[in-house]
């Protein structure tokens, strides 16, 4: 393999373009801080959005790696599911996934203690939190996504801690509103890995990576996966009571209802049963979760702006 080629297959690996939730998630937090009054640090949200995205990078290194033997016994890998395919596919060996995995881990770690020097213990604790997470998802001994908790794992981080992370940096608290803004992204983040999880089943079982699919079958897993879309939804007319602005409590119901609706639909018919419709039930998966984060972002930076902030 060739250097260029050797490059080429280390930028699949990291998946950039799922890169984009991150910076989305993160952005999240540091509006809502905006909105609240805070005066925000360049520096902070610089160093905070590397820890971020190097984690982010770390964990699509670290999961082609130490889910290998699951990728090997994919025989449904859609483009979405069953991880990168790099090292199925190509020659690059799988050492450099690992060795990749690793520096971003420092660099991660590196990026949270450079933000320790201004941030406040909630900020550090929350970005070293969804690190750990992040990597033992799917690294030994824990192996979080074969213990049944991995679907929660990556609810609690992707949504909540990354949104967390943003605003804790800026105020230097733990803050009501980024978890209320979070709370039905985490129900659409459930939903996004049931619906990654259905296709990979059979080689995931093969291989001993206990998902929650493996471990309940497909069937119930489209059941848990059409209640978690349900609660995401009824969540946010709850969320104006409970303190959050209503434009950005409500936004996304307009965004979600139509995608919530034809899932609904497609789900209750056994789509998850047909391979022909497992690229888009993850697609339309990832479109709600990453567009609900949007509209709020969007929502709140108005606000922000509204406020002369």
């Amino acid at each position: 393999m060739s250097f260029r080629q050797a490059l080429a297959s280390l930028v699949r690996l990291g998946r950039p373009l799922f890169l984009v939730g991150g910076f989305i998630f993160f952005g999240l937090g540091t509006a809502i801080a905006c909105y609240e009054g805070y005066d925000l640090g360049a520096h902070l949200w610089l160093w905070g959005q590397v820890a971020v995205t190097a984690a982010q990078l770390m964990t699509h290194f670290a999961n082609d790696y130490f889910d290998l033997d699951a990728d090997r016994a994919n025989r449904t890998p859609t483009y979405w599911s069953g991880g990168s395919r790099v090292l199925v596919e190509t020659a690059l060996a799988p050492r450099w996934a690992l060795y990749m995995a690793l520096v971003l881990l420092a660099v991660a770690l590196a990026a949270t203690a450079q933000a320790s020097r201004s941030a406040g213990a909630p900020a550090i604790a929350v970005l070293l939190a969804a690190v750990i997470l992040s990597w033992f998802y799917s690294a030994p001994p824990l192996r979080l996504h074969s213990r049944g908790v991995g679907e929660l794992t990556v609810a609690l981080v992707v949504p909540v801690l990354t949104t967390l992370a943003g605003y804790t940096l800026q105020t230097g608290r733990i803050g009501r509103a980024p978890l209320l803004a979070a709370l039905p992204l985490a129900f659409f983040q459930f939903a996004m890995l049931l619906a990654i999880e259905i296709p990979d089943a059979e080689g995931d079982a093969l291989a001993g990576k206990r998902t929650l699919v493996v471990r309940l079958g497909a069937e119930a897993g489209s059941r848990l996966w059409r209640l978690a879309l349900a609660l995401g939804l009824l969540v946010l007319p709850l969320l104006p009571a409970a303190g959050l602005p209503g434009r950005a409590a409500l936004a996304p119901a307009v965004f979600a209802l139509p995608l919530l609706a034809w899932f609904w639909r497609r789900l209750g018919q056994g789509a998850w049963r047909q391979r022909r419709w497992w690229d888009w039930l993850a697609f339309f998966s990832i479109a709600l979760l990453v567009g609900a984060a949007l509209v709020e972002l969007v929502a709140f930076l108005s606000l922000c702006l509204a406020a002369g902030r």
